[in-house]
């Protein structure tokens, strides 16, 4: 396994707990000679590569109105760019192995609901919806042996995530807004649209693996039902 990351400590700290002999490599999916220096790294450690998962995100909320080109090119180089580069690079990497190889990709429900304050986030995660659809069109047409699918995640409890809510409610603070009493656990457990990593680790590791070696172009989503009951989030 060999984790990328922009970010050092975090990379490192993912590597650490995912053990098994995994390893960090610092690379900024937004840069393509960064791209071409992961592989080489990554056929020197292991020397193949079989799986490709396109991950990297971050986001800034914001309106159609409200979003400045800096903020909506920022989202574009990361999410975008970077799948773009992973989608491109995996499966010329992947197709030399001669095995079977699977690239999965990270979009988001935003790319199938319409959001007020998610329009630069959820434009580029419906790109990454169109490319898994033509990569694994491209890879069926020419017999390679390479699947390429998307996850759509929820709201997933990350600290990214806590922080955003931390923000709106200082926001709303700020404006005097009283903020509601917090729900008992077993109303908000299971609640719709908030997930835990695992719960798209684990649908990661199934589009990975040889047991999902008929699912080709596929979008999963992992949502807890939100697309068909959206609910407040």
């Amino acid at each position: 396994v060999v984790i990328t990351d922009i970010s050092k400590e975090n990379g490192e700290e993912a590597a650490h707990a995912a053990g098994n002999g995994a390893i960090f490599l610092e690379h900024d999916v937004a840069e393509e000679d960064q791209w071409q220096l992961v592989i080489k790294q990554t056929l020197d450690h292991f020397d193949e590569l079989n799986v490709v998962v396109n991950n990297a995100g971050m986001f800034i909320p914001g309106s159609v109105e409200e979003v400045t080109w800096d903020q909506y090119r920022t989202h574009q180089r990361i999410h975008m760019d970077g799948a773009f580069f992973g989608i491109k690079y995996g499966i010329e990497t992947i197709k030399a192995n001669g095995k079977m190889g699977a690239i999965v990709n990270i979009a988001s429900t935003t790319a199938l609901l319409g959001y007020h304050t998610s329009f630069a986030y959820g434009a580029c995660k419906g790109a990454i919806r169109t490319m898994t659809s033509h990569a694994a069109i491209h890879c069926q047409q020419l017999r390679y042996n390479i699947r390429v699918n998307c996850i759509f995640p929820s709201v997933i409890q990350t600290p990214l995530i806590e922080k955003l809510y931390a923000d709106a409610a200082a926001a709303a603070e700020a404006r005097g807004v009283e903020r509601p009493a917090p729900l008992p656990p077993e109303q908000r457990i299971p609640s719709p649209g908030l997930g835990e990593p695992m719960d798209v680790g684990y649908a990661v590791l199934f589009l990975a693996s040889d047991e999902a070696k008929f699912i080709n172009g596929a979008e999963l989503r992992v949502d807890n039902g939100s697309v068909i009951n959206p609910a407040a989030l």
